[in-house]
């Protein structure tokens, strides 16, 4: 056992981490206005003179479990307006493809307990191009490029700082803080650095009276008192100057009341920039800074060191650089061990660099509907019109905790579907914050009474895939993979609360009772000729193929936790007699069966559609070849000979089902069809439709691309589709890069890019086809190459192209950089990674959100399927 995972076992040792968000200005938690426009209440140029309700942001930062204490980085670099205290970005409205950070930052390393974690942020030695961010991204149009930071030019001659923030624990409640700036220029810079610690604001609300203080004690030592917190010392090197303001908003600069605090928590930004008095004389406050003043040497270096502790260090820095090497070779040794099988140097650094964003994006999460639709004491009272809404069928949700973020500026929020793929991820280090992530979605101030999970803070009431019993499942056999022992209380426990989640879907989204389910964003944005969220006109509905898959796949999942239940308490057999008759009755519905033929299979394309039904029972076929029709393919599971042996009564029951409904035997199940060592398949495909599903999904001209599969067929690049609906003329193309459309706000785009967690999903069901199927089951791929492999090898092949997005090829370029040559030849640049939250479907190029590595992180996953057959 290493060290790392020594510690995974000791409790504490999780208190202080990566939990600060990279932006809290324009969420929806701080957003108090009558419209819900989130973006506008609160902006970037808002950030630096507003204190808070609900959490704090910061560069690189900081903060204990349940964020009374805070720490992170400023800069300026004696040219920009302000200083940099924030990442900076677009908002939805500003960016030609929706809100986007236009930073280059990169999450370098991190152990899960966080005792040792290391990122990178290239700070510019020019102006920083706020207003040519904003003014050139406003005059491009949706069918042009994002404009980022990188292509003004701004990195060009190399003057800019690499600035690297590390911190090793020596102790639970002891941080050691390493700030080593490097000037990539030829030409001495001047810099000034600011270590920043503050409090969250609590006291200004009117619920809580208590105010903490900090407030200098030495020269170089700092005293931070706070009820909740043992005393805290905050030690730092000679040459900086402690700077003392209030984490309290600058009435004064927004609202233009003579009201507050004289040194408000603009106050260092404005004593730096401006030379005002805006910092305590007194030398106390709820935020500090120290400001080193620096001259960075040519192509040279500078370290500054501080030590955030618990208790009194006689010598603060003492052993300071040797405990920074233990913690890292602690580091290197856990990942050696977790990568022992990766013998690929390139995966190796991908992978790591993967799990590293993956725990950087840990965040202290704070959502009280009822009270953020009340209002606080001390503000103004909310505009009445917050009561109908944004949320506010939600007032029973009430979150608090440390959760996993998809994107800690983009989306710093949670969003279930996206969560059980982080737990995927975070569960070949951290099984234990897996499982904690999981249970946490079905407690009761997460989960709505009607047992609907919370989708995500802009709509917690829409409709995502539900991923959450597969995503158990597969924590559940990676913890036990690990410890070597199945803990059956948590998978007990989440089977209960799924339960509920599963009733809440089968009431609410099949509303004909039909086994085919309807409506619902789920997940997929733009994919549809129109918003499939939308209530239809004059009564009509659309029933999705993928709705249907998921809820298909969801009780196939739900059948395989029953029957592992089963094995210690036989109560569950029953369970999963129930989860296989509904899964039965879905597979029917979806396979063009029943006296109407209104199943969603196309005979003719051979394919999955969507379709619309009015009330009066006409179907009309949605015919857009794309993701929703390969869905499908992740509803299966095989059920092994000693599986039924082990459950004779589960057994009995499934016979007595299937001869009294051998339509379903006979189309769907290929029950009485053993395959090697006696198995049996439970899927949605038999095997033509399967062949032909496949046959479509790698073609090179439809779906396949040299990087994954693609979310839309190619054909529609030259042939788009066209619905002509009443007045509207509704088209879809094939659009490989960013959205030309606005549905869902233009941020993301599912007509042709890659999507990891999708191709993921894939590459689990070949393995389980040929599971069943066995190597004898072959199939062409790519289609019409001649060339034939096993489902396992064509998933296998497949992880190769998902690779090439990240790694280097033959000529040592990447492809998720694109073009940029300076991304992709600068070996400052060549070897950071970051994990975008799609991928362009015929370059691999990186898009949309640029630090998700919440699920395009499942590249870690999948380099571990490489490696474990």
């Amino acid at each position: 056992m290493t060290t790392e995972q020594a510690r995974l076992q000791q409790p504490g040792w999780k208190k202080w981490g990566s939990y600060v968000s990279d932006r809290q200005w324009g969420t929806v938690r701080e957003d108090y206005s009558a419209n819900g426009d989130a973006w506008n209440y609160t902006t970037h140029d808002m950030a630096r003179s507003r204190a808070w309700r609900w959490g704090e942001e910061g560069i690189a930062g900081i903060c204990d479990d349940k964020q009374r204490l805070c720490f992170a980085l400023a800069l300026w670099n004696k040219r920009d307006p302000i200083l940099k205290e924030r990442f900076f970005g677009l908002t939805n409205q500003q960016g030609n493809h929706g809100e986007d950070v236009k930073e280059l930052y990169y999450y370098l390393d991190a152990t899960p307990t966080h005792s040792y974690m290391k990122m990178l942020y290239k700070y510019p030695q020019h102006e920083f191009p706020y207003e040519q961010l904003v003014r050139e991204n406003a005059q491009r149009t949706k069918q042009q490029e994002e404009y980022e930071l990188i292509d003004t030019g701004i990195f060009n001659d190399d003057k800019y700082f690499d600035v690297f923030v590390e911190y090793a624990k020596a102790d639970m409640d002891d941080i050691l803080i390493k700030i080593t700036i490097h000037n990539r220029s030829s030409e001495n810079a001047a810099l000034h650095v600011l270590p920043t610690a503050w409090f969250k604001n609590t006291w200004s609300w009117g619920r809580h009276d208590y105010k903490p203080e900090m407030q200098q004690l030495s020269e170089n030592i700092i005293g931070i008192q706070h009820e909740r917190l043992n005393m805290q010392y905050l030690y730092f090197e000679e040459g900086g100057v402690s700077l003392f303001c209030e984490n309290e908003t600058n009435n004064r600069r927004l609202y233009h009341t003579d009201t507050g605090t004289l040194y408000p928590k603009d106050g260092i930004n404005d004593y730096i920039i401006h030379a005002r008095s805006t910092v305590n004389p007194e030398q106390k406050g709820s935020k500090v800074a120290v400001d080193y003043d620096i001259v960075v040497p040519a192509e040279g270096s500078h370290t500054i060191r501080l030590r955030l502790s618990a208790g009194e260090q006689w010598d603060a820095f003492a052993g300071f650089d040797a405990l920074f090497q233990q913690r890292l070779e602690e580091a290197n040794a856990f990942y050696d061990d977790f990568q022992r099988q990766v013998t690929n140097i390139d995966e190796r650094m991908i992978q790591r660099q993967a799990l590293a964003g993956m725990l950087w994006n840990k965040q202290y999460y704070y959502y009280n509907v009822q009270q953020w639709l009340d209002g606080d004491p001390a503000m103004p009272v909310p505009p009445s019109e917050r009561k109908q809404g944004r949320n506010h069928i939600w007032k029973q949700l009430n979150n608090e905790g440390i959760i996993s973020m998809p994107d800690k500026w983009e989306f710093p929020w949670y969003a279930s579907w996206d969560l059980g793929f982080h737990c995927v991820t975070l569960a070949m280090i951290d099984p234990d914050f897996a499982k904690e992530q999981l249970e946490m979605l079905t407690y009761e101030w997460f989960m709505n009474p009607s047992g609907e999970f919370p989708a995500y803070e802009w709509s917690l009431g829409d409709v995502n895939p539900p991923v959450q019993a597969g995503a158990a499942y597969r924590v559940f056999k990676l913890d036990a993979s690990i410890k070597g022992e199945k803990d059956y209380v948590f998978l007990e426990t989440m089977f209960h609360k799924l339960l509920i989640n599963f009733t809440w879907w089968v009431n609410r989204k099949d509303a004909g009772g039909s086994n085919i389910f309807e409506g619902g964003f789920l997940g997929l944005d733009n994919i549809g000729a129109f918003d499939r969220s939308m209530v239809l006109p004059d009564g009509l509905v659309t029933e999705q193929a993928d709705a249907t898959s998921w809820m298909a796949m969801y009780a196939l999942n739900m059948l395989h936790i029953a029957l592992e239940l089963a094995t210690y308490n036989k109560v569950y057999t029953k369970m999963a007699v129930k989860f296989f008759e509904h899964f039965m009755y879905i597979a029917g519905a979806m396979a063009n069966m029943g006296e109407e033929h209104s199943g969603l299979w196309d005979d003719e394309d051979e394919f999955f559609y969507d379709q619309v039904r009015s009330p009066d029972g006409q179907v009309f076929k949605v015919k857009i070849r794309s993701l929703v029709g390969l869905i499908p393919l992740f509803a299966v599971e095989v059920i092994a000979k000693d599986t039924l042996d082990a459950n004779p009564e589960f057994a009995n029951r499934m016979n007595w089902f299937l001869k009294h409904r051998p339509d379903l035997a006979k189309l769907v199940s290929r029950w009485y069809e053993e395959g090697k060592d006696e198995k049996h398949l439970l899927s949605l495909l038999r095997g033509h439709r399967m062949k032909r599903l496949l046959s479509r999904m790698l073609d090179e001209t439809e779906f396949l691309s040299d990087y994954g599969v693609r979310s839309l067929s190619k054909r529609y690049e030259e042939n788009p589709y066209v619905l002509n609906a009443r007045d509207l003329k509704l088209v879809v193309k094939y659009t490989p890069g960013e959205s030309d459309t606005t549905i869902y706000g233009g941020n993301s785009n599912w007509r042709g890019p890659v999507w990891l967690p999708m191709n993921f999903l894939m590459i689990e069901s070949l393995r389980k086809f040929h599971f069943f199927y066995s190597d004898d089951f072959r199939i062409e791929y790519p289609t019409a190459s001649g060339n034939y492999y096993s489902l396992k090898e064509v998933g296998d092949e497949l992880i190769k192209r998902l690779l090439k997005i990240f790694m280097k090829d033959e000529q040592g370029r990447r492809a998720f950089p694109g073009n940029n040559e300076k991304l992709q030849t600068d070996p400052y640049f060549a070897d950071l990674i970051v994990f975008n939250e799609y991928f362009h479907g015929d370059s691999g190029k990186g898009l949309g959100a640029s630090h998700q590595t919440g699920w395009s992180g499942l590249i870690a996953n999948l380099i571990r399927l490489r490696y474990h057959s």
